[in-house]
């Protein structure tokens, strides 16, 4: 049996599980992919122990996405661009290898939520310049944006974000985050505002175009404050729950030797494990 998990403190709230026993049971692959739930200072003999505990890799979630880059043996040009891994694979030779598919998945739901969008249709508003933050920049500098504006409530972090990946990424002070979207053609959210539990976001919309698209990773609520101002304006907006579902193919293939479809069924079996908890 091909075995699979997620890695994370705590971890039981990860969806995870959810999508993959999806695809093991669609697929009819005997397989399984469970809950590891692995405290900081563990985390470097859990990954090693992966491979003599029959595991062909796992998933990494909050707090390990960082920390982890150090444990492992290979990883592939995202992550070391990112600096962070959220997907490992035991290879063939006892090595662990590290992908961030964070990137992947973001603008893959992008692309099959709005079918001929491009991110080089003009500049982008990124707030937020944490791991989701980095991973979005990362996807729109590779497909073309010609201008990144990053907002971030604290300028080093923006700073240092730009410096490790480069490009026409533009510094933008949060108390000016509103007259940033002049001119946009896409807004991303990549903080925690606005998520179950959190503050909200505070942003005018006012100098955003109306053709301009707006999503957010955020997808506990699937429907975000800042999505439902953005479709009272006529904006097309797009939520979180597909960059989770997307950033999970690459994993599974390598795991289970098997390319999975992000499908309708998928979303809901998805959407309705967010509705039980």
């Amino acid at each position: 049996m091909k075995r699979a998990g997620v890695m994370g403190w705590p971890v039981r709230q990860s969806r995870s599980p959810v999508l993959h026993r999806f695809w093991l049971e669609q697929y009819g692959i005997e397989g399984e992919y469970v809950l590891l739930p692995v405290p900081p200072e563990a985390l470097e003999r859990e990954l090693r122990a992966l491979p003599g505990r029959g595991f062909a890799g796992c998933n990494l979630t909050l707090p390990h996405k960082e920390r982890a880059l150090a444990f492992l043996d290979r990883l592939d040009a995202t992550a070391r661009r990112v600096g962070a891994v959220n997907t490992v694979v035991a290879a063939a030779d006892g090595a662990l290898e590290g992908s961030n598919t964070d990137a992947f998945g973001f603008h893959a739901n992008l692309a099959a939520a709005l079918p001929g969008w491009k991110a080089a249709s003009g500049p982008a508003v990124v707030l937020g310049a944490g791991g989701g933050g980095r991973a979005v920049v990362a996807a729109l500098l590779d497909h073309g944006a010609p201008e990144i504006r990053l907002v971030n409530r604290h300028p080093a972090r923006a700073e240092a974000l730009a410096a490790a990946l480069g490009g026409r990424i533009e510094i933008v002070l949060w108390q000016h985050r509103a007259d940033a979207l002049a001119g946009a053609a896409l807004l991303v959210n990549t903080t925690s505002l606005g998520m179950a539990g959190e503050p909200p976001l505070d942003l005018a919309l006012d100098a955003l175009p109306a053709n301009a698209v707006v999503t957010d990773i955020v997808y506990v609520p699937l429907r975000t404050a800042l999505l439902a101002k953005a479709e009272a304006r006529g904006n097309p907006t797009v939520d979180g729950l597909g960059m989770l579902l997307y950033q999970a193919q690459p994993g599974f293939a390598a795991w289970f030797g098997l390319r999975p479809e992000v499908s309708p069924a998928l979303r809901a079996r998805v959407i309705a494990s967010l509705a039980a908890r």
